[in-house]
């Protein structure tokens, strides 16, 4: 009997079979929802009804509008019960809460009304802020824009993402949870155009937790798993 040996598997050209990734940046556009609230009873009730985008807002918007007074509250609605609520136990909660590990908006619009809810149920007091310090609900719109680049090659990342913008960071790592089957970023869903060839790298990515980091940092951790992939480690 004869018997043929197994065809060897080759890696796909991205000039045959993936479209090259295309290269974007991006602005976040802030605009007025009109609504505020002064406590914590209204924070709750328009918790319940406020644009999905604001609530994204409140939680990412802040990478590309960075907010000194109180880095150690990584969101709007954990400053303001620190800052205008004095609220410190109910910050402390409101900050632990983590949007990279919800699977939508909706989910993270039912963590923060719990945790607000059982705050209200822990005294009869209702928290209020005086009438300056009232919050704000902010929502947001991506501009995209087209960088022109292209790349080719998956390898040819580790030579890219080093120059990226703080900007196109957040559009392709952070955003494109949003846009993509899967909920995965613009780098992995790109990859996985190539089979199993990266699965490898496309794990690593995905055990990158990006919202206890600034774009800064995820650009450095991005850099250093493309180049210690592609390159071994070495710089260059």
């Amino acid at each position: 009997m004869l018997r043929h040996a197994p065809m060897e598997k080759k890696e796909p050209q991205a000039s045959e079979q993936v479209e090259p990734f295309a290269l974007r940046d991006c602005s976040l556009m802030s605009l007025a929802t009109g609504v505020r609230v002064q406590n914590l009873r209204e924070l709750r009730e328009k918790l319940l009804v406020v644009d999905r985008s604001a609530i994204y807002h409140h939680f990412w918007g802040r990478l590309l509008q960075p907010h000194f007074v109180e880095p150690e509250y990584n969101n709007d609605f954990a400053s303001w019960a620190w800052r205008a609520l004095h609220e410190k136990a109910l910050a402390e909660r409101l900050s632990m809460v983590n949007p990279a590990r919800m699977t939508d908006i909706e989910d993270l619009r039912q963590e923060l009304v719990e945790i607000v809810e059982a705050r209200l149920d822990e005294s009869e007091l209702v928290p209020w802020a005086r009438t300056d310090q009232a919050f704000h609900f902010i929502r947001s719109q991506v501009v995209v824009l087209d960088t022109g680049i292209r790349v080719e090659r998956p390898e040819e990342l580790a030579e890219i993402v080093p120059h990226l913008s703080r900007e196109s960071i957040f559009y392709h790592f952070i955003d494109a949870r949003r846009r993509t089957p899967g909920q995965v970023d613009d780098f992995s869903a790109w990859l996985s155009g190539y089979g199993d060839t990266y699965e490898e790298l496309r794990s690593r990515l995905s055990s990158i937790d990006p919202y206890f980091a600034t774009l800064e940092d995820l650009r450095a951790i991005l850099s250093g798993i493309f180049r210690e992939f592609f390159q071994g480690g070495k710089e260059g």
